[in-house]
């Protein structure tokens, strides 16, 4: 974050602008604009039809009432599919009694070696059956992007209808962006060769989202 602070700093004197990020001006200009923007028109999107998208695009859903709840249901995925039971997980996550349940996860950022990565999300779109995901410390990109497993652990309360309405809730939450806004619909993917169908091409394999409440 650092990093590209500078960078935009720099640009910003290019500009004429002087350092020290934008104005509260600018930034009431900014808000002032995405309010007034006009949306384009978006079809019906049935919150319910989440869990069928979402194996439309090769992934597979299961459901818990408690937060306490995931670790168990998480082990139940890997075990019917005879995957192994270790890996990363988020360290938002590192609270959640994994080892109780057979599971040896270390919450870090993922390694190569990692075959099972757990995340959260910040929400999900019902529209496409796709999770949104935001970086930071507690939730490392890597986690869903090296293991060739992905778990995802979803608040039923953050599938929203549109793409549209998943970017209203980040500016609404959060004041700064995240450096990076990962958007995961089922496992990797490519056809580039001879128009073949390769699962996990650029990333996992298989994509399981648990949905809690």
């Amino acid at each position: 974050m650092a990093a590209r602070g500078r960078i935009l700093e720099r640009i910003r004197r290019l500009q004429g602008r002087g350092g020290g990020g934008p104005s509260a001006a600018e930034r009431l200009d900014m808000e002032s604009y995405l309010r007034a923007h006009p949306r384009g028109p978006l079809p019906e999107a049935a919150l319910t039809g989440f869990n069928a998208r979402v194996e439309a695009n090769a992934g597979s859903t299961d459901r818990v009432q408690e937060l306490d709840q995931v670790p168990g249901a998480a082990a139940r995925y890997l075990r019917s599919l005879g995957l192994p039971l270790f890996g990363c997980c988020s360290p938002e996550l590192a609270t959640l009694d994994w080892r109780g349940a057979g599971l040896s996860l270390e919450a870090r950022a993922a390694r190569d070696a990692d075959p099972v990565g757990v995340t959260g999300a910040f929400c999900a779109v019902a529209e496409t059956g796709t999770l949104m995901l935001v970086s930071g410390a507690a939730t490392p990109a890597s986690v869903s992007l090296v293991p060739e497993t992905h778990v995802a652990v979803l608040s039923a309360r953050r599938i929203v209808a549109h793409m549209e309405d998943a970017w209203d809730l980040l500016r609404a939450e959060r004041r700064e962006l995240p450096r990076a806004v990962n958007f995961v619909s089922g496992p990797s993917r490519t056809a580039d060769i001879e128009q073949t169908l390769i699962l996990g091409a650029h990333g996992p394999y298989r994509v399981h989202v648990i949905i809690v409440g």
